[in-house]
């Protein structure tokens, strides 16, 4: 089983960045899934903007989600969470 999502922040670009359970840190283009079904409505900023972490995945105020292994193995990862001493 892949990492679980563990924080997430929408970015203007309509990209998240993603914070996982194991430390990783990654950019998830969610631009790809605008033209299906659920998902368009995600074009309009204010409606993006409500991503949220949930149940180990990532979830927009009307109940979009995605796969945490799509969104684990689908990001571009840029470094890793820093420890807090």
């Amino acid at each position: 089983m892949n990492p679980r999502v563990k924080d997430v922040v929408p970015n203007k670009d309509f990209t998240i960045t993603v914070t996982f359970t194991d430390g990783q840190i990654g950019i998830f283009d969610v631009k790809p899934y605008f033209d299906t079904g659920i998902f368009k409505e995600l074009k309009d900023w204010n409606l993006f903007k409500t991503v949220k972490p949930f149940m180990g995945t990532v979830q927009w105020i009307h109940e979009q989600d995605l796969c945490p292994d799509t969104i684990y193995l689908e990001s571009k990862k840029i470094g890793r969470e820093k420890a807090i001493i």
